[in-house]
């Protein structure tokens, strides 16, 4: 069956329903994610990062949880149990839904509200990149430029929470979010700890707007919205980061798919407005833009009437950028951060793989290495524009959210620094567009529990007097914790034990390869 949305043309049929909704013991599996969620809540209490000017520095519940190592250990075993519960009740949500037929979605939009309760009162976990939000805030109330100043320009600055490598960095966050950052500061004041709380709202925001968008989009193009919801906002890995992190990139992707399903539906206006308000709070959405403009083109547009309609999606973005950057002040210096700012490398980026290899060589040799970032950095994002270029020119417009998607992954994957949070970027759009049940499925599967695990055991806040004898313990705690968890779930489990087997005896080369 052809379904046709307003430029969007693909070949679908509608999942089967399922004959008796409410599904079987659907709650038993909600509650378990709750659990779950609160273990995350109490074993953020010893692991969680506080400001140093936060009174519940001074509550003696607080301070034996996180001063004393017996403590700090049961909160990082709490903490890591919890993520696998979550997990493990993720798993446990698809299978009972499974043929997302009627009231699939409304029972994966429970669950999300139902885990994520827990998390708006967590201490942020696996990144303290909040506490940043607050000094840029600070910055713009005491009228100097975050994208030419760091925050230790400001008094007190490192009480307040935020990591060193803010100090002298020039922010990388649009000029919207500025403002956003300005107006918390004014309406919380001293208080850091109500900070947080307003920005994880915010952030929340981000997460409803993927709520309700993501299955829109996937209803376009023939997929499950429930199943498509499930894999990306009921997922532990969003709500972990996009909610107990607080992260701002919830919004900037919530207000990106919010964006495309409006192109989709040919509101090219709308979606050129949204999609600014999502490059205005983080800029790498900008990739998106040409692809907007073929979509609000139209399925049959031919090369002038593409050309035209990126001629208009141009104008009225950078018209509506330079009103932003004129009521702020800060004109267009988010442009040069994006453009030339950043140091570093990840360990599980391919660039960062190919850095460390090539340093180790060249240092071999007793030759400088200096030169080895800065160029891997220029030639993997040179590639990824490469590889934008050409899916944007080619392929079918049936094909083009999916396509915009492929470009997306390749400006991230290419970079030299890789969050875990970043590949949320993505996942709604591959969602949207369809995963299939096999190594598709299960490479989602396999992401998710190797970043969760990775960060249930990274960024936990340690006392600075006992951090040399127990940063370590802890950390090996948690992983092993995690190692077992999840092979537990792979292999012996008797529920979810089949779900990776399954996937990947559904792959094809798999099986062509049995065949031969």
């Amino acid at each position: 069956m052809s379904v046709t949305a307003r430029g969007v043309s693909v070949s679908a049929s509608k999942p089967a329903a399922v004959s008796s909704p409410p599904y079987a013991g659907v709650n038993r599996t909600l509650l378990s994610g709750v659990i779950g969620s609160s273990l995350i809540l109490f074993g953020s209490f010893g692991t969680g990062w506080l400001a140093s000017v936060s009174p519940l520095n001074r509550d003696p519940f607080f301070i034996m949880l996180r001063t004393e190592p017996a403590g700090v250990i049961a909160c990082v075993i709490l903490l890591a149990l919890g993520c696998w519960v979550l997990f493990r009740s993720w798993w446990r949500l698809g299978q009972k839904l499974k043929g997302w037929g009627e009231g699939s979605l409304k029972v994966v939009r429970r669950a999300v509200w139902l885990w994520s309760i827990p998390m708006f009162v967590t201490l942020p976990i696996m990144s303290r990149d909040v506490f940043a939000y607050i000094g840029q805030g600070r910055l713009v109330d005491a009228g100097q430029d975050p994208y030419v100043d760091g925050i230790s320009s400001l008094n007190n600055w490192f009480q307040l929470g935020a990591d060193t490598m803010w100090a002298q960095d020039g922010t990388p966050y649009g000029p919207l979010y500025l403002s956003i950052e300005f107006l918390v500061v004014k309406l919380t004041g001293p208080s850091t700890d109500a900070a947080v709380l307003a920005f994880r709202a915010i952030a929340f925001i981000g997460v409803l707007l993927c709520l309700r968008y993501v299955p829109k989009l996937a209803e376009l193009h023939g997929v499950s919205g429930a199943k498509a919801a499930w894999m990306t906002v009921a997922n532990p890995l969003f709500l972990v980061n996009f909610v107990a992190s607080a992260h701002n990139d919830a919004l900037m992707t919530g207000l990106s798919v919010w964006a495309v399903y409006l192109a989709c539906k040919r509101y090219g206006f709308w979606a050129i407005v949204v999609l600014a308000a999502s490059v205005g709070v983080k800029p790498i959405t900008l990739v998106l833009l040409p692809f907007i403009g073929l979509l609000w083109a139209g399925p049959n547009a031919a090369w002038p009437r593409r050309i035209l309609y990126w001629f208009y999606t141009g104008t009225i973005f950078l018209a509506l950028m330079t009103v932003v950057g004129w009521l702020n002040g800060y004109w267009f210096g988010w442009l040069k951060v994006m453009l030339f700012t950043g140091t570093g490398y990840s360990i599980f980026s391919p660039v960062g793989i190919a850095v460390i290899a090539l340093s180790g060589l060249v240092s071999a040799f007793g030759l400088s290495t200096e030169w080895i970032l800065p160029a891997a950095k220029l030639f993997g994002r040179l590639v990824g524009v490469a590889i934008a270029f050409v899916l944007i020119f080619r392929g079918k417009h049936s094909h083009l959210v999916q396509r915009m998607a492929i470009a997306f992954a390749a400006i991230v994957v290419l970079s030299p620094v890789i969050q875990p949070w970043y590949l949320l970027w993505l996942l709604p759009f591959f969602a949207a567009t369809g995963l299939r049940d096999d190594w598709q499925m299960l490479w989602l599967h396999l992401t998710t529990i190797f970043f969760l695990a990775y960060q249930a055991a990274d960024q936990i806040f340690v006392w600075q007097f006992l951090q040399d004898s127990l940063v370590p313990r802890v950390q090996l705690i948690s992983w092993g914790i995690s190692i077992a968890c999840a092979l537990y779930l792979v292999f012996f489990d008797p529920k979810t034990k089949n779900i990776c087997a399954d996937l990947l005896s559904s792959t094809n080369w798999l099986k062509k390869s049995k065949k031969a």
